[in-house]
């Protein structure tokens, strides 16, 4: 029988509904199996286990008085670190500040609070958000539930191996240049990065978008369903849209899809993750869809461009930090935001530049297609302790070629498990789509969900 913590949130429902079962057994057996587990998955913080079960005992008896609150209704979620939840201190996953206190919750915290939704606590992130990887110096290193040795991703770290163990089945995470897709592949979930401005964030800032990390693509859409209801504090949101985000997957019959192997920019990729997405994308044309490559768009000038504005913010961000302070932040971070202390004005606006070159290259390149195929990561997996594949803050992001253009276009992109390699590690596929077609991104996910290949079980740390 399936442990209730690996029920979907859509199982859920039905069986509150039904008076099978209560949010109360639900939540204390989440709960139950993160105090098992997490002493050696480090993948929460700021845990509230006493307001959880108050949150699961109003939802019981809104249920059993026939009343829910919204669609999710006594579902336990988590919420990374970085999105403020009213009285909860945020720490941006760095030892090196003195958090504040959030005085009330961030966009997607009050909808969920709104739609009754069990918040268990927080999830763990690196320095800044800005590492793909668990690694931190603030919060313990959180690891992949696949295999303990090897890393979660990042930055929405704690959110994705969340997800893979069964803590919750809907987490909450972040994506500025992946960090939503690219955990989510590692571990074997589905990740969305919305398209900017769908999921309202506060404060908004370009190229950021928040959204959710599941194990269906069922529960993902029934998660967008609260997440993308608006919220005036984000003054970049899109406006309210009716979107029937229960629509059945989409039939690929006639549809075009781009199969991007490799985009211009970052490492090559490894051949396990070629041979893996490129089965995937034989599936889609068994299904009837037409899928043509789709060559090199991007340029180094533009990877380079957004490291060095995104140095120039951070040492921006950084630079009033007292020095006892300041030699706190995880050395790779330390090391990465110096190397842009020495850029001119002129230096920055230039690599400023780059992201509106990277965003019209990304929509031209992508515009013939209905859809786009690519990988999520170049690489299979790497060492927990790494704070990125090459381990080397003078070549950050060379992992994140595949994910990085669609958040600067604006883009909708999702991360789904297409395959494992020898040693057992996920591998992710990426799906695109154009500009506000979420729904789109999603129904595709849901017909490559029901058609490829039967899925491993999900890792248990207890066996």
């Amino acid at each position: 029988m399936t442990d209730l913590p690996d029920l979907t949130a859509s199982a859920m429902i039905r069986a509150y509904r039904a008076g099978d079962l209560s949010p109360v057994e639900v939540t204390a057996a989440c709960l139950a199996r993160i105090d098992a587990w997490d002493e050696r998955l480090c993948a929460t913080w700021a845990l509230d286990a006493e307001a959880a079960l108050d949150a699961a005992r109003a939802s019981e008896a809104r249920w059993q008085a026939g009343t829910p609150q919204g669609p999710l209704d006594g579902v336990p979620v988590t919420v990374k670190e970085n999105i403020a939840t009213r009285g909860v201190p945020m720490p941006a996953g760095t030892a090196a500040v003195d958090p504040a206190v959030a005085t009330a919750d961030g966009p997607a915290p009050a909808r969920l609070r709104e739609s009754g939704a069990v918040i268990l606590g927080k999830t763990t992130m690196p320095d800044f958000g800005m590492l793909s990887s668990g690694l931190s110096s603030f919060h313990r290193l959180a690891r992949n539930p696949w295999n303990l040795a090897m890393n979660p991703g990042g930055s929405s770290a704690g959110a994705s191996a969340a997800t893979a163990a069964g803590y919750a089945p809907i987490n909450i995470g972040t994506d500025i240049g992946g960090s939503i897709r690219l955990p989510a592949a590692l571990c074997g979930a589905v990740g969305l990065k919305p398209s900017f401005g769908r999921v309202p964030v506060s404060p908004p800032f370009l190229g950021r978008a928040a959204g959710p990390i599941t194990r269906t693509v069922a529960d993902l859409a029934l998660a967008m369903s609260v997440l993308s209801l608006p919220d005036a504090r984000d003054y970049m949101s899109l406006p309210r849209a009716e979107i029937d985000w229960a629509a059945p997957p989409l039939d690929l019959r006639g549809l075009t899809f781009g199969l991007c192997l490799e985009t211009g920019i970052g490492s090559p990729p490894e051949a396990e993750v070629v041979e893996a997405v490129t089965a995937a994308a034989r599936l889609f044309e068994m299904a009837g869809a037409r899928v043509a490559p789709l060559g090199p768009y991007l340029t180094r000038q533009m990877l380079d461009g957004l490291d060095n504005f995104w140095r120039t913010r951070f040492a921006a961000d950084t630079a009033g930090l007292p020095e006892a302070q300041r030699s706190k932040i995880l050395p790779y971070i330390r090391d990465w935001i110096d190397g842009g202390r020495d850029l001119s004005g002129v230096d920055v606006y230039r690599a400023f530049a780059q992201i509106p070159a990277m965003s019209q290259a990304t929509q031209a390149a992508t515009a013939a297609f209905d859809f786009v195929l690519s990988p999520v990561w170049p690489i299979v997996s790497f060492p927990a302790e790494f704070a990125s594949p090459l381990n080397d803050p003078a070549r950050p992001f060379e992992h994140i070629g595949y994910c990085v253009g669609f958040n600067m276009s604006e883009q909708p992109a999702l991360a789904i498990n297409c395959g494992y390699s020898e040693s057992g590690m996920p591998i992710g596929l990426q799906i695109a789509g154009h500009r506000f077609d979420d729904l789109g991104v999603l129904r595709v996910a849901a017909a490559f969900e029901a058609m490829r290949p039967q899925q491993r079980p999900w890792p248990r740390l207890d066996h």
